[in-house]
């Protein structure tokens, strides 16, 4: 057990070591069709804003390549429902004799109806993305989501997630390394 526990350990840290040693990264096509190229150059502009390495063009400079997935959906949510109550009531009497003739009725009806339909646009945002070596092997994954922030589109916040997620594995990958020596 405890040399399984030191083998784990051994692969973070040589793993924390090559993440940390990256100087290049190529960012590849994403798969997902047109939203996830509009996805792609969002990661880009947002990896290229943390500094954390120098994004390339060239695959055959990049020490690494980010590859993944991405989809962005617009959507309407749309939810229907009708409720519907009604009662009746009827009473009637009619008798006839020789002298009189008499006729009673009484009536009662009560009805409610209530519907709602209730048609929501939606903006939904997703990418699953890895850092990969020149040998294959992943460095780094992660996968994020959003509908959306506050003030930002679906696609930017998980760009920026994305981003977030990548520079605190950095900061957990220093630690490690340093503490390590």
């Amino acid at each position: 057990m405890r040399i399984l526990i030191l083998a784990v350990v051994l692969l973070a840290t040589a793993r924390a070591q090559e993440l940390l040693a990256l100087k290049r990264v190529y960012v590849e096509r994403l798969t997902g069709g047109e939203s996830a190229d509009q996805l792609r150059e969002l990661i880009i502009a947002s990896l290229h804003n943390s500094k954390l390495f120098v994004l390339t063009e060239d695959t055959e400079k990049a020490d690494a390549f980010l590859r993944g997935a991405a989809e962005d959906l617009i959507y309407t949510d749309q939810f229907q429902s009708a409720d519907s109550l009604t009662m009746r009531a009827s009473v009637g009497a009619g008798a006839r004799t020789s002298t009189s003739s008499g006729s009673r009725a009484s009536g009662v009806t009560v009805g409610e109806n209530e519907s709602v339909n209730i048609h929501e646009r939606k903006h939904e945002a997703m990418a699953s993305v890895r850092l990969v070596n020149k040998d294959g092997d992943v460095i780094w994954s992660t996968t994020q989501e959003s509908g959306g922030a506050k003030f930002r589109g679906a696609s930017v916040d998980v760009a920026e997630k994305i981003t977030r997620q990548l520079m605190a594995d950095f900061a957990i990958a220093r630690r490690a390394v340093t503490e390590r020596q």
